[in-house]
């Protein structure tokens, strides 16, 4: 096990950010071993399945000084999982870096430092994860949103009896004044131009996103 310095990692890797109100940009990734979740689309099941490699947050500077300035993104599998991550969000931040945190929302946000952009996924019912939501974390949002923080809240979909779940949410927690809402169809589950068509219906300023990564290296399953 990592020791309290330590994180366990899956994989570093520098490329253009795929996912996000960020999308289109140069992107330095640490991808955390690690998950608690099993979604049912999962593109990342390498991260739980496979044991990763032990780094310390030193280790991880060392790798990120190749590209300096540039955005940095926590991800996993579950990167809130790790006690270390919470001091290595801290430093990144102290060094003047952008960072962005993905999570899977099952767990609290509340010691996420306001300074890291969040993105916040929000599990539809085709998940398999729907009783897995951290409902209290879309409060923490706003509290967070209060403090000077841009975070997001991104909804992974296979079906259009997801959109409609997901659309009543959004709704219900007014997520559209709060924080930017990304909806992503899961490709060969939900066609993306009938959710395209299904947005559209609901007039709300929801962003539709493809995977942007998945289109430029279609055959590159990770690392990008």
């Amino acid at each position: 096990m990592p020791d309290s310095d330590s994180l366990l990692v899956s994989e570093l890797f520098y490329s253009i950010q795929g996912e996000s109100t960020r999308a289109g940009l140069p992107c330095a990734f640490v991808r955390l071993c690690g998950c608690n979740l099993r979604c049912s689309y999962c593109d990342s099941r390498y991260t739980w399945e496979e044991e990763g490699n032990v780094m310390s947050i030193g280790q991880v500077f060392a790798w990120l000084e190749d590209f300096p300035g540039t955005l940095v993104e926590i991800t996993g599998g579950e990167p809130l999982l790790q006690e270390t991550v919470y001091p290595l969000l801290q430093k990144l931040t102290a060094s003047g870096r952008e960072v962005l945190l993905e999570t899977g929302g099952s767990l609290s946000i509340e010691r996420v430092p306001v300074e890291v952009g969040i993105i916040l996924d929000v599990k539809a019912p085709d998940s398999g994860m729907t009783e897995q939501n951290h409902w209290p974390n879309l409060a923490l949002l706003e509290q967070r949103q209060q403090a000077g923080s841009h975070d997001e809240v991104k909804f992974v979909l296979c079906s259009p009896e997801d959109v409609a779940w997901a659309v009543d949410i959004v709704r219900q927690h007014k997520l559209t004044e709060l924080v930017p809402v990304i909806f992503s169809p899961v490709i060969g589950h939900l066609p993306p131009s009938l959710l395209a068509d299904l947005v559209l219906q609901k007039q709300l300023p929801i962003r539709l996103q493809l995977q942007l990564h998945t289109q430029i290296w279609p055959d590159a399953p990770r690392g990008v």
